[in-house]
């Protein structure tokens, strides 16, 4: 399935128990996680790809969900963004 512009492709959650985590997901959802090395881990069972990284802190105040959107045009967007009134504290960068 081809993401839409200005739509949400994926989410990050911040990690503390990559075992726990996982244990819970895949017991109540039936989640399938891939690993990317102890600190991250995806799936995109949910409708929307999700993952988790234990490099960001669980501290609501130092760090929360990281919300990806989809555009056509990234730098377009950014601009909007801007001019909306909200700063952007991460330039666009490739993953």
């Amino acid at each position: 399935m081809t993401p839409k512009h200005n739509t949400v492709n994926y989410l990050e959650l911040p990690l503390e128990d990559h075992a726990g985590t996982k244990a819970f997901y895949e017991s109540v959802f039936s989640w399938k996680f891939q690993d990317w090395g102890p600190d991250y881990m995806s799936f995109e069972e949910a409708g929307i790809g999700i993952g988790f990284n234990r490099e960001a802190s669980p501290s609501p105040s130092n760090s929360g969900v990281l919300v990806v959107l989809f555009s056509e045009n990234l730098e377009e967007t950014q601009n909007a963004v801007e001019n909306g009134g909200c700063e952007i504290v991460k330039p666009i960068f490739d993953f």
